[in-house]
């Protein structure tokens, strides 16, 4: 199957980084990873039922980074509990700044996302990964 973006003729010589630029549309992986984030701060404010949403430890207390909201990072013993949800987003949450964990609605939320991750390279670079996130948590495995 041919990339839908090889079919614009204009743009059919570029690499595939400079297509998605063009037509802007970021990769998978940059909209899991904004979702995630959409999805975090959904259990956190709320917006879902808490006895149906997976399970997230506030750290409390005085941290020197991090937001107000910052999450506990456990210990993963085994693999398969690293990529758990719950374990996957600690830091790239952690890494927010107040004012966009702290949005008043989703909308806003989603905006301030946006503008805070606009130099991001995984935005059109799919082999590229999340940076500014470092290992923030409390815990690290």
């Amino acid at each position: 199957m041919e990339e839908p973006t090889k079919i614009i003729p204009e743009i059919r010589h570029l690499p595939y980084r400079e297509h998605l630029k063009v037509c802007k549309l970021p990769t998978l992986h940059y909209r899991q990873v904004s979702e995630d984030m959409i999805q975090i701060y959904n259990i956190l404010t709320g917006k879902y039922d808490a006895d149906v949403t997976p399970k997230v430890t506030r750290v409390y207390g005085l941290t020197t980074r991090g937001n107000e909201l910052k999450l506990d990072k456990g210990r993963a013993k085994y693999d398969l509990r690293k990529y758990y949800f719950t374990n996957r987003v600690v830091n790239a949450w952690n890494s927010l700044p107040d004012h966009v964990v702290l949005s008043e609605t989703i909308n806003t939320f989603k905006s301030r996302l946006d503008k805070v991750w606009q130099h991001q390279d995984m935005i059109y670079d799919f082999q590229a990964e999340l940076h500014g996130t470092g290992s923030r948590s409390l815990h690290s495995s």
